[in-house]
C-alpha cells in the first residue's frame, strides 16, 4: 500500500539526492559496538557487532552490498533500537568487517545460511525471548527469504522480519543498474566488488587466471557470471538471481513480516513491489513511500536525527512484540 505521512523536505523528494547525501553525509556518533566473532559451518567467520543494554530482546540487522555496521542507515537504526530498550547485533557479511574472510567466496544476496548461524549462536550463548530481523537492500533480500524459507518452522524466538529498499527481484535489479541514470552507482559497486575479489585472486593461486577478467567486469551480469554464480555453486548469474530473490519466498512468510520500498527507488523496478504476494499473505506487509530513495527517507534537514523509516520499523517491531507491545 501507498503511505502518504511520509513528506520529506523539499531537495529530498529528489530520488538521487534522497539516495546520496544520506549515505555520504549522514553520521551517527552516539552508537558503541562490542564485536563477536562467529564461526561458520564451513570453516569461515562472522563478525557481528553487539550494542547491549541488558534488554530480553535483539533486533538483528544486516547491512545492503558492500556496506558494514558502521555504515549510518545500520547505526541510525541501531541507535532507535537501543532508545527503545531493545538490544542489537549489527551482521558483518564475509569479508564486510575490514578482515578478508578465509574463503575465496564471500556474502550474496541469497545466503541465508549465514543469517541461521547468527541466530544459533545468539540462542545458544544469550537468553534472548525474543528476535527481531531487519536488512537494507541486498540484506533486506536475505531476511525476506530466509523468513520465507523457514516459514512454519522458523525459530519460535524470531518475531518479525523486515526488509528496507530491497531488490526483490534480483534479475530485473541488475539489468536496471545498466541505464544510464544509475551509471554511478554500479560504477561505485563494480569497483567495490572488482577491487576485493582481485585481493582474492592474489590469495587463492588457483584463481589467479581470473586477475585479468576481474579488471573487465564493468556490470553485475559481468561480475556475477565470473565470480558471484560459480563461487557460490551457480551455473551462471541468471540462476543466482532466479534463487536468491526474495520475491518467490514472500507467500511462505509465517511471522509479521515488513517490506519498505519507496516508490522513486532508483535502483527497484516493477518487480520489486510484490503486490500480489502482499494480497495472498496476511502476515506480509508492503508499504510504499511516493518518496525516499534507496534507504533515504530524510524527514527533516537534520540528517543525524531519526529518520522517517527508522520510526515506522520500530513501531512495526514493537507492535509485534509481547514484551513491549
Amino acid at each position: 500500500m501507498n503511505n502518504n505521512d511520509f513528506i520529506p523536505p523539499y531537495p529530498f523528494k529528489n530520488k538521487h539526492i534522497s539516495t546520496v547525501v544520506p549515505s555520504l553525509f549522514r553520521k551517527i556518533k552516539d552508537v558503541s559496538y562490542e564485536r563477536v566473532r562467529i564461526d561458520t559451518p564451513d570453516n569461515d567467520f562472522l563478525d557481528v557487532d553487539f550494542s547491549i543494554n541488558g534488554s530480553r530482546s535483539i533486533h538483528v540487522i544486516i547491512h545492503g552490498l558492500e556496506g558494514n555496521s558502521q555504515k549510518a542507515y545500520v547505526k541510525g537504526l541501531v541507535r532507535i533500537t537501543g532508545k527503545a530498550g531493545i538490544d542489537a547485533a549489527a551482521i558483518n557479511l564475509r569479508g564486510c568487517s575490514d578482515e578478508d574472510n578465509k574463503n575465496f567466496y564471500s556474502y550474496h544476496s541469497g545466503k541465508t545460511e549465514d543469517v541461521d548461524t547468527v541466530i544459533n549462536y545468539i540462542t545458544k550463548n544469550y537468553n534472548y525471548e525474543e528476535i527481531f530481523l531487519s536488512g537494507f537492500s541486498l540484506g533486506g533480500n536475505i531476511v525476506l527469504k530466509y523468513a520465507g524459507e523457514k516459514g512454519k518452522d522458523i525459530n519460535p524466538a524470531i518475531k518479525t522480519a523486515t526488509g528496507i529498499s530491497v531488490p526483490c527481484d534480483l534479475k530485473s535489479v541488475a539489468y536496471n543498474f545498466t541505464k544510464r541514470s544509475n551509471f554511478l552507482y554500479q560504477y561505485r559497486f563494480i569497483s567495490s566488488l572488482r577491487k576485493k575479489a582481485l585481493k582474492k585472486s592474489e590469495r587463492f593461486p588457483e584463481y589467479r587466471h581470473l586477475e585479468k577478467p576481474i579488471k573487465s567486469c564493468r556490470s553485475f551480469l559481468d561480475f556475477d557470471n565470473l565470480i558471484t554464480a560459480p563461487s557460490n555453486g551457480f551455473k551462471d548469474a541468471e540462476e543466482y538471481w532466479t534463487k536468491s530473490s526474495c520475491k518467490p519466498y514472500i507467500e511462505l512468510i509465517r511471522i509479521p513480516a515488513l517490506l519498505i520500498n519507496a516508490q522513486n527507488d532508483p535502483f527497484l523496478t516493477d518487480e520489486c513491489y510484490p503486490h500480489k504476494e502482499a494480497e495472498k499473505n496476511p502476515y506480509f506487509k508492503l508499504t510504499i513511500p511516493k518518496y525516499g530513495g534507496h534507504a533515504g527517507f530524510v524527514n527533516s534537514y537534520k540528517l543525524n536525527g531519526e529518520l522517517w523509516h527508522e520510526n515506522f520499523v520500530i513501531k512495526f517491531i514493537l507492535r509485534n512484540s509481547k514484551i513491549y507491545s
